[in-house]
């Protein structure tokens, strides 16, 4: 189900890290969106993640045999809504940030390993005010590694 318009909003896509960085406030070592390869306004994205050894996460979890955290896995889903958020409300250069309010029904799959490139498809259900409602997948090769739906809110940023 998708948030329904009056016309069918143009897909974009590709978006490259540089744009990717615009949309979201986030860095290294938390910017967890490396690409998205398809964004539908009011609808859906399909972003990317290349998950390499050199993540810092790795170096405790687990040392032998390292797999990717699955909060971190929701984190890079919830980055991807924030990118969707970002340009299906015209919020790039506003200074809006989108804070997560709430998980539920997060499943974890299979696990994410290094190498592994992580595509992260969410889809867009509601827009309430500032508050929007996610469904979001992430697979590996097709392989369904994590699910979740969440709840984010559309802030101002601190005031310093």
């Amino acid at each position: 189900m998708t948030v329904e318009t009056e016309a069918a909003p143009a897909a974009m896509g590709p978006i490259d890290i540089r744009g990717v960085m615009a949309a979201l406030p986030h860095r290294y070592p938390m910017l967890l969106v490396d690409r998205v390869i398809s964004l539908v306004p009011h609808g859906a994205i399909h972003a990317v993640k290349a998950v390499t050894i050199n993540e810092s996460f790795f170096q405790g979890h687990f040392p032998g045999r390292p797999i990717m955290p699955g909060v971190l896995i929701i984190e890079a889903m919830a980055q991807a809504a924030g990118v969707l958020t970002v340009e299906t409300l015209e919020l790039r250069g506003s200074g809006k940030l989108v804070y997560f309010m709430s998980i539920e029904g997060a499943k974890f799959r299979s696990p994410v390993e290094p190498g592994c490139l992580l595509d992260l498809h969410v889809e867009l259900l509601q827009i309430r005010g500032r508050v929007c409602k996610f469904v979001g997948k992430a697979t590996v090769e097709g392989k369904l590694c994590a699910e979740a739906n969440f709840v984010a809110m559309i802030a101002d940023p601190p005031v310093d």
